[in-house]
């Protein structure tokens, strides 16, 4: 035992020399040093007395036990750990596939967005003063008709016998008249008698008048240019005062109302140029001019209404269409803009990733990004403005010329390498909004 102790010995020290000397790992040092310490013991035990050699075989025994206990808790909760996390540390990060997009320098002019209504500048529903029989009926569904035009006849020939009857009343009170003056003149009959002629005749004209009255209430004329509707009522039918037979709407031009809050209003002008959109017609942007601004601030909400002004030739905009107005507000200024998509919105704050090349210097931003290029990734919180169409205009936090991830954010990090892949991305658009 003792001269197995010395070999272990010197095996040792020759295990430290070359582990010193960088041929031998650390583990195989501490395994062959423990080892030479176990035999060490055993060796020094065998020159004891026989009973204290149990004793201490059995305190050996013990102590054995709780190395083995002491090294196993030490690997699994102290090296282990340690080890994963260095192996971690050092292994190279995976690179995730994005999309990027160069911020540029745009100009914009400032505009307020508000949501507007399509009005007609005249319109209203054709109905009769009176009721009665309908006779004639002179348009059809969505026919233009010019102001005065004869638009529907309601059944008139109680008031033509009427108005024939009034006008011989009429003739007679005439006739009776100048005879009378004829008398009066030569002092054959009283003044009392020529003043009765008189009313008489007066009486019966008004009788015509009234007829006449009646006759032109059962002619229903357009009282404006404009666009018939849907025909609400058929020959042989009958109406009653008020009812709607037809809706007429003057088209050209149109107003578009909408509503603004009272802290915009010191950039509302009468003549300032708007634009707006309607659904019906995605993609095609309508132009006017502000006519009219209201005299007061609604109480309730706080908005002033304003009324603008828009040509329509072809007649395309219909009163009630829904519109996004856009007002000018101000002088054209220069903003850098990014995509949308480049924007990760959350309570916390806006940011951005800004991806530069792995070797580029700082602040130089390539011109252009081949797919398949490795970038260093650099999270930057950005103060967000004004979105038009498919951008973003980026107060603070990005500079002209740099490439922001428009794709892929979810598992991405600050200083990650990415690689770039814009053959996936998403096309821009216009009018960056779902089909139906």
């Amino acid at each position: 035992m003792r001269r197995l102790f010395v070999f272990l010995l010197i095996l040792l020290l020759a295990a430290a020399l070359a582990w010193k000397a960088g041929f031998a790992p650390l583990p195989a040092v501490y395994a062959l040093g423990g080892l030479t310490l176990v035999v060490g013991v055993l060796a020094a035990t065998s020159l004891l007395p026989r009973g204290g050699r149990r004793a201490l075989g059995l305190l050996y025994v013990v102590a054995l036990f709780a190395a083995i206990i002491g090294g196993l808790s030490y690997f699994q909760f102290l090296f282990k750990p340690a080890m994963i996390k260095d192996i971690i540390s050092k292994s190279p990060q995976p690179t995730q596939t994005v999309a990027v997009g160069q911020a540029r320098m745009e100009r914009w002019e400032p505009k307020l967005s508000a949501i507007g209504t399509l009005r007609a500048v005249a319109g209203g529903d054709i109905a009769p003063q009176v009721g009665g029989v309908i006779t004639v009926l002179n348009f059809d569904r969505g026919q233009d008709v010019e102001k005065g035009a004869l638009l529907a006849q309601i059944d008139d020939s109680v008031e033509q016998a009427d108005l024939r009857a009034n006008v011989a009343t009429l003739k007679n009170a005439d006739v009776n008249l100048d005879r009378q003056k004829g008398l009066i003149a030569g002092g054959n009959t009283p003044r009392s008698t020529l003043d009765q002629a008189q009313a008489t005749r007066d009486t019966a004209a008004a009788a015509v008048e009234r007829s006449k009255a009646l006759i032109a209430q059962k002619s229903l004329t357009a009282p404006y240019s404009g666009r018939i509707g849907i025909r609400k009522g058929d020959i042989g039918q009958y109406v009653s005062p008020g009812m709607s037979i037809a809706n007429l709407q003057q088209l050209d031009p149109i107003f578009v109302d909408f509503s603004v809050p009272e802290q915009s209003i010191a950039a509302m002008k009468l003549g300032a140029a708007l634009s707006f959109s309607v659904d019906a017609f995605p993609g095609k942007t309508f132009t006017g001019v502000i006519r009219a601004i209201d005299a007061r601030v609604d109480a309730t909400t706080r908005n002033v209404q304003i009324r603008g002004e828009a040509p329509n030739p072809d007649r395309t905009l219909l009163p009630g269409m829904f519109a996004n107005v856009d007002i000018v507000s101000g002088a054209a200024v220069d903003l850098v803009t990014i995509p949308r998509t480049g924007v990760s919105f959350s309570l916390y704050g806006d940011t951005v990733f800004v991806a530069k090349p792995e070797a580029s210097d700082a602040g130089a931003a390539p011109a252009a990004v081949a797919d398949g290029q490795i970038m260093v990734l650099d999270r930057r919180l950005a103060k967000v403005g004004e979105a038009r169409e498919d951008r973003v205009a980026i107060l603070d936090g990005v500079a002209a010329g740099e490439w922001v991830v428009t794709e892929g954010q979810l598992k991405l990090a600050p200083g990650m390498r990415v690689r770039v892949d814009n053959s996936t991305a998403l096309p821009a658009a216009l009018s960056p909004r779902p089909k139906e």
